[in-house]
């Protein structure tokens, strides 16, 4: 008897045993495959982070970028800037107006593009930096490529294009040291960090020592600008940085903490 009910038994035992084998499998498929699409989620999401980062997009095409009104720019020109920014831009420019002052945008976002062709011109000598075609006076194309670093960003490594950062009235050092320029720098010295913003590029040796030359017109709006640096920083490595003329020399020039993170201690 007890021979029979193994013989009946065991097929059923046998069967709900493999039917549990495998809904355990399938189970333990499909959180491996839940894992696999998370790790590719990720992965997507940090490639477009990069792109974003290193401007590789049109501005013009994103819904979080607002076209500033001509007369907010300086010679109407067209630009973009991140939303928050623009608000934040606008809400100092009312302020300083009551004070007699009048601040204009001269540059606010510049993509990948846009950059490599400041950097090309100045390159190849079509923009004269410092009164000197610098293909010319520096053949050098080390010296050059250092040269050209004083105050311009290599594309990809610009503050521009995020959305974040302003040059106000002009982008020249003399200018700040006339009258007119000197009244605004003051009101932005005491003002501009009510509104959010910071001066990137304070003066070397008072607070960082290497990097961009001081940048009076160049303000960062901190709120966004502060996440985006630790982005970059966790982000993008010097491999990623090509794509323009001298692009061979990025290699040891250590541009990601010599000149994207070397900033005013207070813009950190």
């Amino acid at each position: 008897m007890l021979v029979l009910v193994f013989f009946v038994f065991v097929p059923y035992f046998t069967s709900d045993f493999l039917d549990l084998r495998q809904k355990r499998e399938n189970e333990e498929n499909y959180q491996k495959f839940l894992k696999e699409e998370l790790v590719k989620k990720e992965a997507e999401i940090k490639e477009e982070q990069k792109i974003f980062l290193m401007g590789k997009f049109d501005p013009a095409i994103r819904e979080n970028f607002i076209l500033i009104p001509p007369e907010y720019t300086v010679g109407e020109n067209k630009m973009y800037l991140r939303k928050e920014t623009y608000e934040a831009y606008l809400q100092m420019r009312n302020a300083a107006i009551v004070d007699g002052i009048n601040l204009k945008i001269a540059s606010a976002t510049r993509n990948f593009d846009y950059q490599k062709n400041l950097w090309n011109n100045k390159w190849t000598g079509i923009t004269i930096v410092d009164g000197q075609d610098l293909s010319k006076s520096i053949p050098g194309e080390q010296e050059r490529f250092k040269k050209i670093l004083e105050y311009s960003a290599v594309p990809g490594t610009s503050r521009h294009h995020w959305g974040t950062d302003i040059d106000i009235n002009d982008a020249n050092p003399s200018y700040f040291d006339k009258e007119k320029g000197e009244k605004e720098y003051d009101w932005l010295i005491k003002n501009a960090s009510f509104f959010g913003f910071c001066q990137t590029y304070n003066l070397k040796n008072t607070g960082r020592v290497i990097g961009y030359n001081e940048e009076k017109w160049h303000w960062s709006y901190l709120p966004l600008a502060r996440t985006l640096t630790q982005e970059y920083k966790n982000l993008i490595k010097d491999e990623n940085i090509n794509g323009f003329l001298g692009d061979e020399y990025v290699a040891g020039q250590d541009l990601i903490n010599n000149y994207v993170l070397s900033i005013n201690p207070n813009c950190i």
